[in-house]
């Protein structure tokens, strides 16, 4: 087996404080620390990972000393000379639902940035909001590198406003990125504000885990722009994957793995990135892809820290178990 896999992580670190729907506060590091310490564990003894974004200064000991005890994580791409990171705020209204404010703005990524590590066999890009990833970025790694592109929709349908409000978006712009994703992730309410133009300022309007009738059409445009897949999660159900064989539109259901006691969804959608990026550079499988998605996502929800992520042997124990 290839000892060398290299899966480049990008987005941001923020720092997040998250009021949880329990009443509790925590206070961490998310967004791409989630899939590089769960990819960390996975790949250990295999690979290495590479968390590649912008941090403020007054945040590098910490970041660099929570990655510490991982010797397969690659500090390079963990930039501060900007001095320009994410500062977040996280109220959880219910388990899956939260209100977000957003205090400060990372650098956004750069081909810059990127050039050292285009020899990746995967980026995992998981942007919280619209300007974190530069168009230009992805278009450099497809002119420059045979590595898969994975995306997370979460970013294009964010934005903050004045007030320092996360508040969904249509995603404009769509077509010009597709063509530079190979694999498209995204949660159900980013499916509609990717697919049906409107005013998305009244959230409410989008939570409802029923409003699936747009997916079909919606994936068989996609796919005709160029992706290899679409990945929609549904919550606690599991996720829809979508894929084109031979000009035919597939879609398939891969059901979550279920839990007992949800504690933190903090990453979840993050973790479920991660855990695509695993499947398919060492699987090359939309299937398998989607079960290590849905098992990093359901143990993110098990705990506040990093230690609900579990080794290889172990995921796979629980991947045999529940498929």
């Amino acid at each position: 087996m290839n000892a060398n896999y290299k899966i480049a992580v990008v987005g941001p670190i923020p720092h997040d404080t998250i009021k949880t729907h329990y009443g509790e506060t925590i206070v961490k590091y998310g967004c791409v620390s989630h899939p590089t310490i769960a990819l960390a564990k996975l790949l250990e003894g295999m690979g290495e990972i590479i968390p590649i974004t912008h941090i403020h200064k007054k945040d590098e000991v910490n970041i660099k000393a929570m990655f510490a005890d991982y010797e397969n994580i690659n500090l390079n791409g963990i930039y501060s000379e900007k001095d320009q990171g994410t500062e977040i705020e996280l109220r959880f209204v219910d388990q899956n639902n939260r209100i977000e404010t957003q205090k400060s703005n990372m650098s956004p990524i750069s081909p810059v940035d990127i050039k050292p590590f285009l020899d990746a066999d995967c980026f995992v890009f998981v942007p919280i909001t619209d300007f974190e990833i530069q168009l230009e970025t992805l278009k450099y790694i497809k002119e420059n590198s045979q590595a898969c592109i994975i995306f997370d929709a979460h970013g294009p349908t964010s934005f903050v406003n004045s007030e320092g409000k996360r508040l969904r978006k249509y995603w404009e712009d769509r077509d010009n990125w597709l063509p530079h994703i190979d694999i498209l992730k995204m949660n159900l309410e980013e499916s509609i504000c990717s697919w049906i133009e409107g005013d998305y300022t009244n959230e409410e309007e989008l939570y409802d885990e029923n409003n699936t009738a747009h997916l079909d059409n919606f994936a068989e445009y996609v796919l005709k722009k160029g992706l290899k897949a679409l990945y929609v999660t549904l919550d606690s159900r599991g996720c829809a994957v979508y894929t084109n064989e031979e000009g035919n539109l597939t879609k398939d259901f891969v059901s979550s793995i279920p839990v007992k006691n949800v504690i933190d969804t903090t990453g979840c959608g993050d973790s479920f990135a991660g855990g695509l990026a695993y499947g398919f550079t060492l699987h090359n499988d939309f299937t398998k892809a989607a079960q290590f998605a849905n098992a990093l996502g359901a143990f993110r929800t098990q705990g506040k820290g990093f230690d609900v992520f579990k080794s290889l042997s172990e995921t796979e124990a629980v991947i045999a178990e529940n498929y």
